[in-house]
């Protein structure tokens, strides 16, 4: 069954996804070509989903690669991830 077209009540989930990525990374990206495209989407769908801070989570990520640091940290730590255009934050443990 298809969705119809810019109802987003239908499909709330893919279209709250779709929205994010179109205003954090295809808006501010020239994307060349669909191999191109397809590398974007699946590193931003890495970050979506592994280290993007999430309010419900108390700004914790849903599915952490490791384990979160202590409070007692010194510094952050911040890795760019496409080239710049999103900055991962995490703390340094002491």
């Amino acid at each position: 069954m298809k969705i119809p077209p810019r109802c987003p009540r239908a499909n709330a989930y893919a279209e709250r996804f779709v929205g994010t990525v179109r205003r954090e990374v295809t808006d501010r990206l020239l994307i060349i070509n669909e191999h191109h495209l397809r590398s974007v989407l699946d590193r931003y769908a890495t970050h979506y989903n592994h280290r993007r801070p999430h309010q419900a989570l108390q700004l914790s990520p849903p599915r952490p690669d490791w384990p979160i640091a202590e409070a007692d940290y010194i510094s952050i730590r911040r890795r760019p991830v496409l080239g710049g255009l999103i900055n991962e934050y995490e703390p340094v443990a002491a």
